[in-house]
Parts: C-alpha cells; sequence; structure tokens
C-alpha cells in the first residue's frame, strides 16, 4: 500500500531527473577536486555514460535504486500500483543495461556502476574505486614492455 495519494505519487514520479541527479553531481564534483578530468553524458559513447574518461575507456554511470531495480526479485513482488507498467519498464531498463555492459566490454571500456544511495553514503569510498580504477589503467598504458 503506497503511503501516498496517486496524486501526489504521481507528482514526486514525474519530479525524478534522468540525468544530473544530486548522486551524480556529488561524484562528479568530488572527482574533479580530486583533479579527476571527465566528460559527463558523452553521446559518442554508446549507452551515454554519466561521466567518462575516453583516454582510460572508463564509463561510470550512477543508477538509481528504484528504475534500475536494485533487489528486483525481492522489489518487484511488492510494487501496488501500475505493477504491469513497472515491472515492465525496470526490467527493460535492466535489460539494457545488460546490453550496454556487454558492448562497452566488448570494445575495450571498463563499466562501473554505482547505486545512487552507495554513492551518496559512501563518497569517499567510490572515488578511491574510481581512482584505483584508473591508476590501474594508467600503468598499462605507460609501462607496457615493448
Amino acid at each position: 500500500m503506497d503511503v501516498f495519494s496517486k496524486e501526489k505519487r504521481s507528482k514526486i514520479m514525474r519530479a525524478i531527473k534522468g540525468k544530473d541527479t544530486k548522486e551524480e553531481r556529488l561524484l562528479a564534483k568530488a572527482l574533479w577536486h580530486r583533479g579527476h578530468r571527465y566528460r559527463k553524458h558523452d553521446k559518442t559513447i554508446f549507452g551515454t555514460p554519466d561521466l567518462s574518461f575516453k583516454k582510460y575507456k572508463i564509463a561510470i554511470f550512477v543508477d538509481g535504486e528504484f528504475f534500475h531495480g536494485k533487489d528486483w526479485e525481492t522489489i518487484k513482488h511488492r510494487l501496488d500500483t501500475n505493477k504491469e507498467y513497472w515491472v515492465a519498464k525496470i526490467e527493460k531498463n535492466r535489460d539494457r543495461d545488460k546490453i550496454v555492459n556487454e558492448y562497452l566490454a566488448s570494445k575495450g571500456w571498463l563499466v562501473l556502476r554505482f547505486w545512487s544511495k552507495d554513492v551518496k553514503r559512501k563518497i569517499y569510498t567510490t572515488v578511491r574505486t574510481i581512482e584505483k580504477e584508473i591508476e590501474s589503467v594508467h600503468k598499462k598504458i605507460h609501462y607496457r614492455d615493448f
């Protein structure tokens, strides 16, 4: 049972942004302040990652828990309102995420996906995870055996 009226829930859902969410901006600012330069929503990269480092072939996505189906097998049974619509939508999102991950990986990209709440709660850990991946790729680029 939803705690909000149908009209209130509709208003809340309409207000949810698809890009430049608070968590994306938080992560972007944290990386920028640590000296990392990235591109936001680069349409030339398949899947349009939230942040990307073309030089290192790293694509970063900050996924919302509801729309990308965190704990989906448990949550989908709790949906009450418009269940058919939401199940189809979220499963389509999950399928698209998988396709994007596989395509980018096949082209040599590293795909990093973070849940938005984890970015918010564990910003330092998230930034360090990204920095370790950048350092790892950087070493491969500059220290190849010839």
